[in-house]
């Protein structure tokens, strides 16, 4: 069986998106593949009552109280690895990733970023990209490199900029097509 260890911080609604259509998608049977565990930096991440819901180990890794960056993503990397992961999501884990992180898990480490990368990496996507004029807005499923918010696009979706649309408006529309290309692009890699 191939592991999937996703990493939240929030909400997990990417996250969910995912176990919903592993399920419904039968992955076990077609894939050879099931999401193992879901790790967040947050205990108070709301996704992880999802997970435990659906049966899926859970693990909290407060970020603050490690002293350093590597610190924190070598203790990541060890619980990750213990779940054997052939791949690792990030599905709203916001947090920057040490180079060795990336290193360690290259080629099997997905991102979904809500704009069409190149444009917007980073944080205040939505607002970057109302306040540039642009009529179209989207997410983007990458493979994660060391350079923040870059590396192989795997699927894009586009969604219009609407007058009148404030960031979090943007945000939702943007959001419902992460939902569906992330699950999707993941089945693809798998496949």
């Amino acid at each position: 069986m191939r592991n999937i260890v996703i990493l939240i911080s929030g909400s997990g609604s990417n996250m969910a998106a995912i176990v919903r259509a592993a399920q419904q998608g039968r992955w076990t049977e077609r894939l050879n593949a099931q999401v193992a565990a879901v790790l967040s930096n947050r205990a108070e991440a709301e996704g992880l009552a999802f997970a435990k819901d659906h049966g899926i180990p859970t693990q909290v890794l407060d970020h603050k109280t490690f002293a350093s960056r590597e610190d924190f993503d070598a203790a990541l990397m060890a619980e990750i690895d213990r779940h054997a992961p052939d791949l690792v999501v990030l599905a709203g884990f916001m947090r920057i990733l040490t180079p060795g992180f990336v290193a360690h898990y290259a080629g099997r480490l997905l991102n979904v970023h809500p704009s069409l990368l190149p444009a917007f990496p980073g944080l205040n996507t939505h607002q970057r990209a109302i306040d540039a004029g642009c009529r179209f807005a989207g997410a983007t499923v990458h493979q994660v490199t060391v350079d923040l918010d870059h590396g192989p696009i795997l699927a894009q979706a586009v969604v219009p900029v609407l007058p009148g649309d404030t960031a979090d408006i943007l945000a939702a529309r943007v959001l419902t097509q992460e939902h569906l290309i992330f699950p999707h692009a993941v089945a693809q890699f798998l496949a």
